[in-house]
């Protein structure tokens, strides 16, 4: 049985593993409660755009989910969790307990990973107008220090970058998945200062979460891979 005590704070690290009941079975939730003062930018279903956020959690679906109602569902169990307020809500098929944690200079990252359907990212092909199916590579990263409404994408585009390179390293020959979802949390910027205006990758704080991305993704992604050598 998994834990439902919410043990959290204001480190990604502390992220808690709690879990929740669907097709009556028990599947993990990650919770990272860092609380009030916090800005966050994401792709997520739930809470996705840019605003002050309160929490994240990245919720484990059983393969198939076919529920049409994913922000409602994501809400309940934010609330199940003793969450309130707003929040950002990620979903995933891939396994939540198989997280990986990574740090540098300050900047943290959080990684699950399923990469059984990947590809790259401009390949033929119409699209899909459909609801997305839950996300595969999911990131979460923490900065301590302010970011712009600018500096906020471009810690996304900089985080994808990190996965890419991460995936390219490990010979996934693939950019990602289709359903994958970022999440980029700062402190919300104090009164006459906007925050750090980069977080391009050889920015001071971009460089960081960077590396942070990059070691949480090759952590997450490489037993999901054949060694090298047996690729040929």
């Amino acid at each position: 049985m998994l834990p439902r005590t919410l043990l959290t704070g204001p480190s990604l690290a502390d992220a808690a593993l709690l879990g929740h009941v669907e097709q009556g079975r028990e599947w993990p939730l990650l919770v990272w409660a860092p609380g009030p003062g916090v800005r966050m930018v994401s792709s997520a279903v739930l809470g996705g755009g840019i605003g002050e956020r309160q929490w994240v959690v990245n919720a484990q679906v059983p393969p198939g989910y076919a529920r049409l109602d994913p922000v409602a569902h994501l809400r309940e169990l934010a609330s199940g969790a003793g969450l309130a307020g707003p929040g950002v809500g990620l979903m995933t098929a891939a396994s939540v307990a198989d997280r990986r944690h990574a740090g540098d200079g300050g900047a943290q990252a959080v990684v699950t990973a399923g990469i059984g359907v990947r590809g790259w990212a401009a390949a033929p092909g119409a699209g899909d107008v459909a609801a997305p199916r839950p996300g595969t590579i999911n990131i979460i990263v923490s900065l301590p220090v302010p970011l712009t409404d600018a500096a906020l994408v471009n810690a996304v585009a900089t985080a994808t970058e990190a996965k890419v390179q991460a995936l390219v390293e490990l010979g996934a020959d693939a950019s990602g998945t289709p359903t994958d979802a970022v999440c980029v949390a700062a402190p919300v910027p104090g009164a006459g200062s906007p925050g750090e205006s980069f977080a391009g990758p050889r920015s001071l704080w971009g460089a960081r979460l960077a590396r942070a991305a990059h070691a949480a993704t090759r952590a997450a992604c490489a037993p999901l891979l054949p060694p090298a050598d047996a690729r040929g």
